[in-house]
């Protein structure tokens, strides 16, 4: 599959307009950049006057929610970069709506989007996340949205923060086959029995899922990524369609991902083990873990439903699986859908936020 935005249609000259949305053109329009005459740069300004970095950011209060796109369709998002305090990406909630949405698509931590979801900053190096230094946070999810799309931010902090942004979307016809973006964050702590993790559960169709993120602290010494990862497609039940081998396995890894008795992380295009927690220990209760999996070449589609799960399973030293009833799993879940919409909020034994 053809990403949107590739570099294989980069030659088409079809009649799209670029737009791009910042402190520095709130509304996105023609001509309507660099036009404040107040805003957080205006001291740093006042001898240059209009035109000169006046309103580069938006300065958002505790527990304040700032709207930071709100644009007509048809159209599709192409490129979200935003930066503010790294302390608080947990504590930041992004919510994105598409068209006439009452509930949103996405509503999550604005970290764990871009596959932080720990307390201490992981770069991340792929085609469709980019998280680099000191706290460029790139996102490039193709978002169609036929009449309208609105993104918020909402600081769940106890303090002002600054935010820095610039999305970029092009005003252009969206094809009915095309489906809205959906991200959903499930956090399991403890996990309990069974150990399994619900990624997501009973997504209606037709749809097509392209990624996930995982953060997990094992809760027990030695290895922890015995799990597999099940895909239940179109009406299976006991047994799903799709059935990984392990969860090292599934993001691209392999043997536990210990190399001469170290974790070794990596960060390319589709997949990576981009954090480690203590970074120089290994098979440590304590440890926490990041990594992802982009299924852009290899999406998984569905036609009437989806249900996606992770068991939590480790081995101990009798050589048998161990389930980690006390693991504490946290995972973002991306698919595109079609007009039908999922609740945001899906309860489960062990979701706990």
């Amino acid at each position: 599959m053809t990403a949107p935005g590739s570099a294989s249609e980069l030659w088409r000259l079809d009649a799209a307009r670029t737009r791009s949305i910042s402190a520095e053109n709130p509304t996105g329009s023609p001509g309507a950049g660099a036009r404040a005459t107040e805003g957080t740069g205006a001291h740093a300004a006042r001898r240059l006057g209009p035109g000169w970095k006046i309103a580069p950011s938006i300065h958002l209060a505790a527990g304040e929610t700032a709207t930071l796109a709100d644009v007509s369709g048809p159209g599709v998002f192409r490129h979200c970069w935003l930066t503010t305090d790294r302390t608080v990406l947990r504590l930041l909630a992004l919510r994105m709506y598409w068209d006439d949405e009452s509930e949103p698509s996405i509503d999550l931590p604005l970290g764990d989007f871009f596959c932080n979801g720990w307390d201490e900053l992981a770069l991340v190096r792929s085609e469709m996340v980019v998280v680099a230094p000191a706290g460029g946070l790139n996102s490039y999810w193709p978002m169609p949205f036929r009449e309208r799309a609105r993104i918020t931010l909402h600081n769940g902090s106890d303090r002002a923060v600054p935010v820095y942004y610039q999305f970029t979307y092009n005003e252009e016809d969206v094809p009915e086959s095309a489906g809205y973006l959906h991200a959903l964050r499930r956090h399991s702590t403890p996990l309990g029995t069974p150990a399994v993790h619900t990624i997501l559960d009973a997504v209606p169709g037709p749809g097509r899922y392209v990624g996930t993120y995982l953060a997990i602290r094992p809760g027990a010494p030695g290895w922890w990524g015995e799990g597999e990862v099940k895909f239940y497609l179109d009406g299976d039940t006991t047994h799903p369609t799709l059935c990984g081998t392990g969860t090292e396995d599934y993001f691209g890894g392999a043997w536990n991902f210990d190399l001469d008795g170290a974790y070794h992380t990596y960060s390319t295009p589709y997949l990576g083990l981009h954090q480690v927690l203590p970074a120089d220990e290994i098979y440590r209760p304590h440890q926490r873990f990041g990594m992802y999996r982009w299924h852009i070449r290899d999406p998984i589609c569905f036609q009437r439903e989806l249900r996606v799960t992770i068991q939590a399973l480790g081995w101990d030293d009798e050589r048998t699986y161990l389930p980690l009833e006390n693991s504490d799993i946290a995972t973002t879940a991306l698919w595109y859908q079609g007009a039908r919409r999922v609740p945001m909020i899906q309860p489960s034994r062990s979701t706990t936020g």
